[in-house]
């Protein structure tokens, strides 16, 4: 493929530019494709390094309250499945099952199922031995019961990432330009490494990359950034699989979707008094596992715009010790360790702003782009695009 980073031939011009490969940039790149327009992708590194490769590959519906969010999610899941599927490859839509062994973790996850089945969310409670059925992994001792939802999808983010790039281009003609680097725009113009191009719309996916364009805007928005921390194992032994992907009670002070749960501030209350390290550094625990084999395992949260270069062996000593207490594997033998860097608008679910005619910005998804970026630029395009 090598139009993804041959030289650019005159004009310089192009219908809709995305500014930005990692998946929110794809999925508006392939957005704007499906409604017939042409499209050019401008990448500054080589290929997407970003918080796009660095993070579980969970599509995760069931982090998202109900409503409008958890819509986006599940459409974002289906696209995904259909370009995993163009594109060859990995794809698992395992699920998830989340398992309790105090009764306030318990009670949170009775209560969300509760609340959530009238909505028509596939979810349930299980026994211990019905978790156990779903995944070898999981701990039954102490097991008190397990919430399950059929929704979730795994992907490979690094596979997944440097795979899109081709399927776009090979059935929808999005071109990209990799090492290719936006530093300016003024709509209809924008510069790319010292070159002047034209686009009836620009829209920047820039991520944690928010302070070269726009950097005035973002910076009145209080916008800010969240490190985490992850590991990857080696390769499973013969071929086990987990299932499932799995977490532990932490989990459920994480995600937004349990909120409305009566029982959640005695959790909270709880862990703050027994595990009071997890609060500091926001660290939730949660296991995937990837085509390879791979487990892939994590995380934290640090808030900041500037971040300590170095990771901390704490952090992924408690992750570690944590998920033991749930997950039992036969090798927790750590091949990579690293961290991830994205972009997060306090209370809010994502930044979208219109600074000119003619440019969208899209960036804040707060760790959530694997769950809604394909469902977001849908309706992102249909309200800019008007088609």
């Amino acid at each position: 493929m090598t139009t993804l980073s041959s030289p650019h031939s005159a004009p310089h011009s192009t219908e809709i530019a995305v500014v930005g490969a990692g998946i929110v940039g794809l999925a508006h790149a392939l957005a704007a494709a499906r409604r017939g327009h042409r499209v050019t992708v401008f990448e500054r590194s080589e290929r997407a390094v970003g918080a796009s490769i660095r993070n579980f590959g969970m599509v995760w519906p069931i982090g998202q309250p109900p409503g409008p969010l958890r819509d986006r999610a599940m459409l974002s899941r289906q696209i995904w499945m259909d370009m995993a599927t163009k594109g060859d490859f990995f794809y698992d839509p395992v699920g998830s099952l989340h398992l309790a062994y105090h009764p306030d973790e318990l009670a949170v996850m009775e209560e969300f199922v509760a609340l959530a089945q009238p909505t028509g969310y596939a979810v349930q409670m299980l026994t211990a031995e019905e978790a156990a059925a779903k995944s070898q992994a999981a701990v039954t001792t102490g097991l008190l019961g397990a919430l399950w939802s059929e929704t979730e999808v795994i992907v490979d983010a690094r596979e997944a990432i440097a795979t899109l790039p081709q399927v776009l281009q090979a059935t929808f003609n999005v071109e990209f330009r990799f090492g290719a680097t936006v530093t300016a725009i003024d709509s209809p113009q924008f510069t790319v490494n010292g070159e002047t191009w034209t686009a009836d719309h620009i829209f920047v996916c820039s991520g944690a990359d928010f302070e070269t364009l726009y950097p005035d805007l973002y910076q009145n928005s209080g916008i800010t950034k969240s490190k985490l921390q992850m590991m990857r194992t080696s390769p499973q032994p013969q071929g086990y699989r987990i299932g499932p992907a799995l977490c532990g009670g932490l989990t459920l002070t994480h995600y937004a979707a349990f909120a409305d749960c009566p029982s959640l501030p005695v959790l909270k209350q709880r862990i703050q008094a027994e595990l009071s390290f997890a609060v500091d550094w926001h660290i939730h625990v949660m296991m995937s596992q990837n085509g390879l084999g791979e487990l892939i395992l994590g995380d934290s949260h640090e808030y900041a715009l500037t971040f300590d270069p170095f990771d901390r062996t704490d952090i992924n000593q408690f992750v570690l010790n944590y998920l033991r207490g749930f997950a039992q594997v036969p090798c927790l033998d750590i091949a990579a360790t690293w961290h991830g860097i994205y972009a997060k608008l306090p209370g809010k679910t994502e930044f979208v702003a219109h600074p000119a005619p003619g440019v969208t910005l899209v960036n804040g998804l707060s760790g959530a782009g694997m769950t809604l970026s394909f469902g977001l630029a849908e309706e992102v395009m249909t309200t800019v695009l008007h088609r």
